[in-house]
């Protein structure tokens, strides 16, 4: 018989979900797709600043910094807790990290795989796999917080979709309960997220009726007072600046692209940088900016599809297996339209359409068996499908599907892309082998001047302008303290008068200074130079050690003139 979803009511099992061999071989595909370029990914560039801070930050609590008040953190504190207890058993390493990345993004891949189960394996297998390839598109298996916190979301609605096929029991609630708890994780990784887990939960709340929410409150408050203990160590207003006021009030100035994205250029430095990789693609595709701007209409247009759908599915069918799980994922890849608002980069369309393009799979098979009753159920399945497919390869064919097949290329040794770049057994790969070998230089060169205990400050050559940082660098040098508060430097925060950077490189021993964005420009305020007052200090109480095309090597002068 054809995969075709009968009508269930609320709360009876439905044995459909005991997993068989068909849905053992959909998991498995999925398992393959996020396998096949994880020992690429593991030696591939990451992106310096995000990736290099998600390996400092943790350590830096393990040393007993507070995030929030000992250095800029834009999240919650989840993320790089987690992180850090990794990093206690596991050690701090760049392929730990990217180790919790991957898992973080199966994470996500499985939950889409069991939130669209109910329309048949295929959708199911489809949808997480193209999930995966969008998610994996800007910045591989970094462990970013934003990619934890979906993993938690997605896997929160697929816990109480399981939650709702069970019978009222001890079972029953304890997955309402790990579906809050999941929910409230998200969360604790990314507030931001609050509408879209706010929406997706409520929207649970309503369907399960009285008598059955209070293991799903207590589950979500459980997860949420693990903020209490952050705030007492950090302090209320230390939290509020570093999760509200900083990312929302001063930092937007600077990190704002046009809406919709121009036409005629890329506006994202970093996405005009990744464009210079091209490995080639056989078939016509529009142009680069096109592709971009053509995605952010995409993102509304997925999303009135599927909540459009959802809705449909709820009157035309009640409280069936479909309409239950698939309205509150609809609902809450809708709430996450602000992340392609805020900054409508590759990156940002990517973490929004990872998860309406998967749902959206489903809603096009379900209008189509709606509409055109007489189909076969795999051609509706079909039309869904390949309307994805479409997308992907025509579309926007230079992100998600050449990114992907790019990175897979690299487990087998095809256009490998990062250089190591290493210091006492850590490492991290950057991208052009010229910047590398200079940074090599740079390594080695502090390495053998500097002593433990010692204070690095790393940032840009032009402290008034702190678009970007690469701060891998704190990661090579475990036995150096971290001299500033803005390890991740920001346009409008770091470079501020009055922000303490000016303070802070005059107390620090070593400064590594990199030109790796100093032709950064954007159609917002982070080309403008704010305080000279950090390069004055420069300026007076710096010499320089080693120049190379990338990098500056500079040490307080009389720490140079004893060393030379």
């Amino acid at each position: 018989m054809p995969e075709k979803v009968t009508e269930e009511v609320s709360g009876t099992p439905d044995p459909r979900w005991r997993l068989e061999g068909r849905d053992l071989l959909g998991l498995g595909i999925v398992t393959l797709v996020m396998v096949l370029p994880l020992w690429g990914l593991l030696h591939y560039q990451g992106p310096p600043m995000e990736e290099g801070f998600m390996l400092v930050f943790p350590e830096e609590i393990l040393r007993g910094a507070v995030p929030h008040r000992d250095f800029l953190h834009l999240y919650g504190p989840g993320s790089i807790y987690a992180l850090a207890a990794v990093y206690e058993v596991f050690g701090t390493h760049l392929y730990v990290e990217r180790m919790v990345g991957f898992l973080q993004l199966s994470a996500v891949a499985y939950a889409t795989w069991f939130l669209l189960r109910p329309f048949g394996r295929r959708i199911a297998t489809s949808g997480a796999v193209v999930g995966a390839l969008i998610m994996l598109m800007p910045l591989g298996y970094a462990a970013m917080a934003w990619n934890g916190a979906l993993a938690f979301g997605l896997c929160s609605l697929a816990t109480l979709a399981a939650a709702w096929r069970q019978e009222d029991g001890t079972r029953r609630t304890v997955l309402l309960a790990l579906g809050g708890v999941l929910g409230g994780m998200a969360l604790l990784f990314r507030p931001d997220m609050v509408i879209a887990v706010g929406l997706g939960l409520g929207a649970w709340w309503f369907q399960l009726g009285r008598g059955r929410r209070s293991a799903l409150l207590w589950g979500f408050m459980g997860a949420l007072a693990l903020y209490v203990p952050h705030l007492l160590r950090s302090g209320v207003g230390n939290a509020v600046e570093g999760m509200f006021i900083e990312p929302v009030f001063e930092l937007r100035a600077g990190r704002t692209l046009p809406m919709p994205p121009s036409w005629d250029s890329i506006d994202g430095f970093l996405q005009r940088a990744g464009a210079l990789r091209t490995t080639g693609w056989p078939l016509p595709m529009p142009e680069l900016s096109h592709q971009i701007h053509l995605w952010f209409w995409l993102v509304p247009l997925s999303i009135l599809l599927v909540v459009g759908a959802g809705w449909l599915m709820r009157r035309s069918e009640g409280p069936s297996v479909r309409s239950v799980t698939f309205w509150p994922a609809a609902l809450f890849g809708a709430a996450l339209f602000q992340q392609a608002l805020q900054r409508p980069d590759t990156t940002h369309l990517a973490w929004v359409t990872g998860v309406t393009f998967p749902l959206g799979i489903a809603a096009i098979a379900y209008l189509a068996e709606r509409y055109r009753p007489r189909w076969p159920v795999a051609a509706s399945q079909a039309l869904g499908i390949g309307t994805a497919v479409l997308v992907l390869v025509v579309v926007i064919p230079f992100y998600p599907v050449r990114t992907y097949i790019d990175m897979a290329g690299q487990t087998f040794g095809i256009n490998r892309f990062g250089t190591p770049i290493r210091n006492d057994g850590r490492v991290f790969p950057y991208g052009s082998p010229e910047a590398a070998a200079d940074a090599q230089a740079v390594v080695d060169e502090l390495d053998a001047l500097a002593e433990p205990g010692d204070s690095l400050i790393v940032g840009p050559t032009d402290l008034s302008r702190t678009n970007y940082n690469d701060s891998f660098f704190y990661h090579l040098f475990p036995e150096l303290e971290v001299g500033t508060r803005f390890i991740e430097m920001d346009p409008g925060i770091a470079d501020e008068q009055g922000s303490g950077l000016a303070e802070e490189v005059a107390a620090a021993d070593w400064l590594v200074l990199s030109r790796s964005a100093a032709e950064w420009t954007e159609p917002n305020t982070s080309a403008e130079s704010r305080s000279q007052a950090a390069n004055q200090v420069v300026e007076e109480s710096f010499c320089e050690v080693l120049d190379t095309e990338t990098f500056v090597l500079m040490g307080r002068c009389d720490r140079v003139r004893a060393a030379s």
